[in-house]
């Protein structure tokens, strides 16, 4: 019920008028090639560093990343400090948003389960092209009743696919090699979702599935895995690794492709080094933490590994790739390293198209007007919200105006709001529209910046 009222913005009254008003800033609409950057890291409980810039890569500065997808394992989740996480944001989140926000990046969800957690984040223009947005959790500890082990998933229409980000935090230790095969697989199972398309994970256009999935290097002794790692002959412990090992054997594997391992294993370091244990467990050192991907087996599929890109087709003109996939050495806050990939996704159209003023100079210039897609499931609870250039999620907003569906609505093509005096911001500043749909849990329609002066100076 709380979740409910939180995801509604209190009513208040919408003054819609028949206005001549010249109108030239619209969604933002576009069919190109995006790129989605997933982020897993088994953090150990630790609390976040002062800076991730370079884990996020916006030090490359090459503004070319639309989507960020961070999976956390192990976040710290005392008691005390969960109940805080549920009145409030848990600080990892609030990391990540203060470090992305600044650079147009908004989280459109996140899924907590105990210590797993999982962050979506996107440029707000792209905010039109996610869809059908769903989470869903599984515990796999102790028979499924503890959450420290498990799943925890968000699946939307992305640019015109469905896709699921599944970030899994499987069983320890060498010898459950096989439970880790039986926890995905019931994972894969218990995840539902309300989606007639696509219901379960597997159903998805693409499926990109990653966290610690702890699985080890078998055979070989610590000195044979230290001694290949010191020389760079990374390629004689990937025949050993269980996860690849499994791949020609485990039916619920089959279609998910993965990158070579051109990074050293990250799991496990002495906390504050780069050392790999030694300790007196002398933990072997092992690839748990991994990014697969997956796509439809009735796709049409061409995959080539190659230096710098992996590539499935899925239609024709339609295409994802991989870019890289590494880790992240200068991160020492836990005894794993985090590891990343970029993918490229196929864009798609706006469901709602907004329109307003260049600038708004005048009380009177704040209106909107708004088309709709057909077929669009409007609802009375939608709303347009005016956001300052660099909010951080959907309810983020200045101020907003509800998007009332009236029964003369139905014979118009263009639709209207306006905001009252008392709703406006007192300062000046690059501003953008959003319209959020209560159906679809998202905002569906977004401007171009616009600047808003001060109105109320004489």
């Amino acid at each position: 019920l709380i979740e409910q009222m939180n995801s509604r913005p209190n009513p208040q009254s919408v003054s819609v008028n028949s206005l001549s008003v010249k109108f030239n800033r619209c969604s933002l609409m576009s069919r190109s090639a995006n790129r989605v950057h997933i982020i897993t890291w088994n953090v150990g409980s630790a609390m976040p560093p002062d800076d991730i810039t370079s884990l996020l890569g916006l030090n490359v500065g090459d503004g070319n990343t639309d989507m960020y997808i961070i999976g956390l394992q192990e976040v710290n989740s005392m008691i005390n400090k969960r109940l805080k996480d549920v009145l409030f944001t848990d600080q990892w989140s609030e990391v990540c948003m203060d470090a992305l926000s600044p650079f147009g990046y908004v989280l459109v969800t996140s899924q907590r389960m105990q210590g797993m957690l999982l962050l979506v984040f996107s440029k707000y223009f792209h905010l039109p092209f996610l869809r059908g947005i769903q989470t869903q959790t599984t515990r796999t500890g102790l028979g499924g009743i503890w959450g420290n082990k498990g799943g925890v998933s968000a699946r939307m229409d992305v640019f015109g696919h469905s896709i699921c980000f599944l970030n899994c935090h499987l069983p320890a230790h060498m010898e459950n090699s096989d439970q880790r095969m039986e926890d995905f697989e019931s994972i894969l199972q218990q995840q539902q979702f309300e989606v007639q398309a696509a219901t379960g994970v597997l159903d998805h256009d693409v499926v990109f599935w990653f966290g610690d999935l702890n699985f080890r290097i078998e055979d070989l002794d610590m000195q044979v895995v230290k001694a290949a790692i010191d020389s760079n002959k990374l390629a004689t412990l990937w025949e050993k690794d269980q996860l690849n090992m499994a791949k020609d054997s485990e039916a619920v594997l089959e279609g998910f492709h993965e990158g070579p391992l051109k990074f050293p294993p990250t799991y496990k370091f002495d906390v504050g080094t780069d050392t790999y244990d030694t300790s007196g467990k002398k933990r072997k050192p092992a690839w748990t933490d991994r990014i697969l991907w997956r796509l439809r087996p009735m796709a049409q599929v061409s995959n080539s590994m190659s230096k710098r890109s992996s590539f499935s087709g899925l239609t024709s003109g339609t295409c994802v790739s991989q870019h890289f996939y590494r880790s992240h050495m200068e991160y020492t806050i836990s005894d794993h390293k985090p590891v990343s990939s970029i993918f490229t996704l196929q864009a798609d159209m706006a469901l709602v198209t907004l329109f307003v003023e260049d600038e708004w100079r005048e009380i009177s210039d704040a209106v909107a007007k708004f088309k709709v897609a057909p077929n669009f499931p409007r609802s009375s609870w939608d709303w347009i919200g005016l956001y300052k250039v660099g909010f951080k999620h959907h309810k983020d907003y200045v101020t907003y105006v509800w998007a009332k569906q009236e029964e003369s609505d139905f014979l118009r093509q263009e639709h209207q709001v306006i905001f009252t005096e008392e709703e406006l911001p007192k300062d000046s500043g690059d501003f953008i529209l959003g319209y959020y749909s209560n159906n679809m849990s998202s905002i569906v329609g977004v401007t171009e910046p616009f600047q808003v002066h001060n109105l109320f100076s004489f």
